[in-house]
C-alpha cells in the first residue's frame, strides 16, 4: 500500500451521525422475468361429429330362437271386485243331473205349496244353471216356461173360484206342471232334448 492512500484511521468518525452499514458488494441491478408471447390460437371451423347407427332391429328369425330361449311367464290378476266370473261349463253327465235337478225341486215344491212355491224354485233353478251349459239351460228354461203357465192359469182361477169353476181350473194347472216336470226329469236323466206340450217359449 502507497503512502498516499488514506486510511480509515486518518478520518476520524463522528459519534454523532448516523450508522451506515458498509458493503463491499456492489449493487446489482434488478433482474425482471421476462415472458414470452404465446401465438394467437388458429380459427379452425367447427366439424359436427357422425351420429352413431341407429340399433338395428334383428329379424324374426333371430328373434324366435331368443324368445323361445326365455319363456314369459304372465301371472293372472285376481278379478276386480265388483265383476262376477263366469262359472266353468258343466260336463254332459253334470247337465243331465242338474236338468232333472230342475224338474225335480220344481216338482217337489210344486206338490208341498200347492202350486204357489213352484215359479220361485224354478225361477231359482234357472238363474243358477243357465250359464252352466246349452242342455241344462234348455230344461231349466222348460221348467220355468211351465211354472209361468200354470201360475198364468192359475191367476185367472182365483176370481172364477166365485162361481166353482175356479176350482176345476186350478187343480187342473196343478196337476199339468206336476205331469210336465215329471216327464222333463226323464227326459234330462235320459239326455234327451225336451219342449213341454201347451207352453210357450217365455224364457229360453
Amino acid at each position: 500500500m502507497s503512502d498516499t492512500t488514506p486510511r480509515t484511521d486518518d478520518h476520524p468518525v463522528d459519534p454523532t451521525a448516523p450508522f451506515e452499514p458498509v458493503t463491499d458488494a456492489a449493487p446489482t441491478t434488478e433482474q425482471t422475468e421476462v415472458v414470452p408471447e404465446l401465438p394467437a390460437p388458429e380459427h379452425t371451423e367447427f366439424v359436427p361429429a357422425a351420429p352413431a347407427p341407429a340399433p338395428v332391429a334383428p329379424s324374426a328369425h333371430e328373434a324366435q330362437p331368443q324368445a323361445q330361449a326365455q319363456p314369459q311367464y304372465q301371472q293372472q290378476s285376481p278379478p276386480a271386485p265388483g265383476y262376477a266370473v263366469a262359472p266353468a261349463p258343466m260336463k254332459p253327465t253334470d247337465e243331465r243331473t242338474a236338468g232333472m235337478a230342475a224338474h225335480g225341486v220344481t216338482l217337489a215344491a210344486t206338490i208341498f205349496s200347492s202350486g204357489f212355491l213352484g215359479f220361485v224354485c224354478a225361477l231359482v233353478m234357472y238363474l243358477v244353471f243357465r250359464d252352466r251349459g246349452p242342455f241344462v239351460r234348455s230344461h231349466a228354461a222348460n221348467a220355468l216356461n211351465v211354472q209361468i203357465m200354470a201360475g198364468i192359469v192359475m191367476l185367472i182361477s182365483l176370481p172364477l173360484m166365485l162361481v166353482l169353476v175356479g176350482f176345476l181350473t186350478f187343480g187342473a194347472a196343478v196337476i199339468w206342471a206336476i205331469v210336465m216336470h215329471i216327464i222333463g226329469a226323464v227326459k234330462a236323466n235320459n239326455g234327451e232334448w225336451w219342449s213341454p206340450a201347451l207352453t210357450p217359449q217365455f224364457v229360453k
